[in-house]
């Protein structure tokens, strides 16, 4: 099947168009039309024409735009999820999860277009401001452009255009070339409401015309999610005085401290390493286990890792995919290969079969090694045994990244010592970093970018604060 892209309300085919594969097999999935620079022009232009509309949407018309794209998402729920896993190699029961949350996503949204408020603000602080009092709103800050990856095709596109459109704000979206098929489906899904046709593009193209999309001075606001070595780059190529907000990379750590519950942990542990074959910037990449639970902790995590079910990721039992290409797969295998010269071991796992890789657990691994310091994207976790809980906390902020961490612990000490001085966006007690609710501020420090997402959060990046003064006399 042939897919054409959106261009402000207008469905177009082009001379160029690239054929998606399914990474589990190589079938085509479907063959995507690209962009060009002139669809690109079209699209900004449409946008800055249709903001004037956007921008006076009244919030119960906006709520109303998102509430019935929430429900025509759900009316289509297994047909999406089987296009995700089709294009991504997701397990199906995964993607019908990341259909769920961009229900949520777009629900969420529904209810924020709504609290969109200000405050009142007197502003009698000293003598000379007697009699003035200020009210402070929130604004639509203008045409707003998104750049997606593949690992979450739905939910990461949702939360860039729900948001947009819960404040008022055009949208054109540049969405990953593997997986573009989803977001095409969101975009028709979105095209048969009263959002102004003029105020959403969805754009499959090339690098040299994301460039564009990046540079113009007419988009306001970059909103990207990738890798932090691409993100970096665009933040460079983008014009000055654009916003731009970076949803990066990481090497996600997690401390289990003497006291945990094992059992739990374990368990918890593997889901938080190996789902979707590791492909998510939050999945463990670093585990610090206490000195002490060490051998049994271990022990009881291997079983549950062995008893994953690599395979088909159509079958609903399948617990591990493919990754999203063989050269990812080859990538991550010679990255085990570097890490074992230098003297880690392979506790299991580590070999690539095609676009498959063994979920692996190594140890003895040096810190420095690209599997333990650099964002792996894979189903593989690197542990470490620690002695004191200053050691494991150091050892998590041992790292170019910071964008959530995990602490499972019931010492209320640790705890708060956690929050305090662990350098990531999150800190989840209890449980892994690759916990995630869409209504939470999402996002890192250091290599892994800045700025939130979460639909209220990302409201606040999408929009500017104005002030206006009334003198109100003596």
């Amino acid at each position: 099947m042939d897919y054409a892209f959106l261009v402000g309300g207008q469905w177009r085919k082009s001379r160029e168009k690239i054929e998606i594969k399914n990474p589990y097999n190589g079938e085509t999935v479907g063959r995507v039309y690209l962009a060009s620079k002139n669809d690109l022009e079209d699209g900004i232009s449409k946008s800055v024409e249709a903001f004037e509309e956007t921008r006076r949407l009244p919030s119960f018309a906006r709520s109303k735009i998102l509430r019935e794209i929430a429900d025509r998402i759900a009316a289509r729920k297994r047909e999406i999820a089987e296009v995700i896993t089709h294009e991504s190699g997701k397990p199906i029961k995964d993607s019908l999860g990341e259909v769920e949350r961009s229900i949520s996503t777009f629900h969420v949204a529904s209810e924020e277009a709504k609290r969109l408020g200000g405050e009142f603000l007197p502003l009698d602080i000293t003598e000379a401001a007697k009699g003035k009092v200020g009210i402070v709103r929130r604004f639509p800050t203008g045409v707003v452009a998104a750049i997606t990856p593949f690992n979450f095709p739905l939910n990461l596109v949702s939360h860039k255009i729900a948001p947009a459109l819960a404040v008022g704000n055009p949208i054109i979206l540049k969405p990953a070339t593997k997986t573009p098929i989803t977001a095409l489906i969101l975009g028709e899904i979105i095209w048969d409401t009263d959002w102004p046709r003029g105020a959403l593009s969805i754009l499959p193209c090339s690098q040299e015309v994301r460039v564009w999309l990046v540079r113009d001075n007419r988009i306001r606001m970059l909103s990207f999610t990738g890798s932090s070595e691409v993100g970096w780059a665009l933040k460079k190529e983008a014009d000055p005085r654009k916003k731009v907000v970076l949803e990066l990379g990481g090497n996600a750590g997690v401390v289990i401290h003497r006291d945990a519950d094992i059992d739990y942990a374990a368990k918890r542990t593997v889901r938080g390493a190996f789902y979707y074959a590791g492909q998510s910037c939050i999945s463990i990449q670093r585990m610090y286990i206490h000195e002490d639970i060490y051998r049994d902790f271990m022990d009881r995590f291997l079983g549950h890792v062995r008893n994953l079910k690599v395979g088909d990721p159509l079958g609903e039992d399948t617990d591990l995919g493919p990754m999203i290409d063989e050269g990812a797969a080859r990538r991550t295998q010679e990255w085990v290969e570097e890490a074992v010269r230098e003297g880690a071991q392979v506790l299991i796992g580590g070999k690539a079969r095609g676009s498959f890789f063994e979920p692996t657990v190594i140890v003895k691994a040096e810190p420095e090694a690209k599997v333990c310091s650099r964002e792996v994207f894979a189903p593989l976790v690197v542990v470490f045994p620690y002695k004191n809980i200053e050691d494991a906390l150091r050892e998590l902020n041992n790292s170019a990244y910071g964008l959530q961490a995990g602490i499972y612990t019931n010492d209320q000490r640790i705890v708060w010592k956690a929050f305090e001085e662990v350098e990531v966006g999150g800190v989840i007690i209890n449980d892994n970093p690759t916990f995630r609710v869409d209504n939470m501020p999402y996002g890192g420090v250091k290599e892994s970018g800045f700025g939130r997402e979460g639909v209220k959060y990302a409201i606040e990046e999408m929009s500017e604060i104005k002030i206006m003064v009334l003198n109100l006399g003596e």
